[in-house]
């Protein structure tokens, strides 16, 4: 078994990856918001024709289908999205009370979202995510469980 020493690096390391992906969703949707849609297509079709790769196909037909009101889903999802697993981070790091029961609530409703997209996406993305989003909800109750018991 794994000691409750070794458990706690483990969550704040599961903590401190969530709280960088969150970092990088939210800066990547900023970024979005301060592009235009044309701008965008444009550098996709460049990066794709300038490529070899097996996915160029792919990234073209992306650019293809790459409407305005999918650009700012996109920024509004990345934002919202890094925002509230960045409050979350936050709140399990300082251990206030609060935290625990929203990431579970939180995480679990992320999850479901995770798992329904990759039925249609088969986006491997989405797997990591989730196994991220399960790894930390674990350590979380262990913790959460821990300072249940301390009290």
């Amino acid at each position: 078994m794994i000691a409750q020493k070794q458990m706690r690096r483990l969550f704040v390391l599961g903590l401190v990856l969530k709280g960088g992906h969150a970092l990088a969703e939210i800066a990547g949707g900023l970024s979005l918001y301060l592009l235009g849609t044309n701008e965008i297509v444009r550098w996709l079709y460049r990066a794709a024709n300038d490529s070899r790769e097996p996915l160029a196909s792919l990234v073209v037909g992306f650019a293809r289908t790459f409407s305005a009101s999918e650009h700012y889903f996109y920024a509004f999802y990345l934002v919202s999205h890094g925002a509230v697993n960045f409050a979350l981070v936050f709140g399990l790091l300082r251990r206030m009370r609060w935290a625990y029961p929203a990431t579970f609530a939180i995480l679990s409703a992320f999850i479901a979202c995770q798992v329904y997209r990759y039925a249609y996406t088969h986006d491997a993305g989405l797997i990591a995510l989730t196994i991220l989003d399960l790894i930390v909800m674990g350590l979380a109750w262990n913790e959460y469980r821990l300072r249940r018991h301390q009290t």
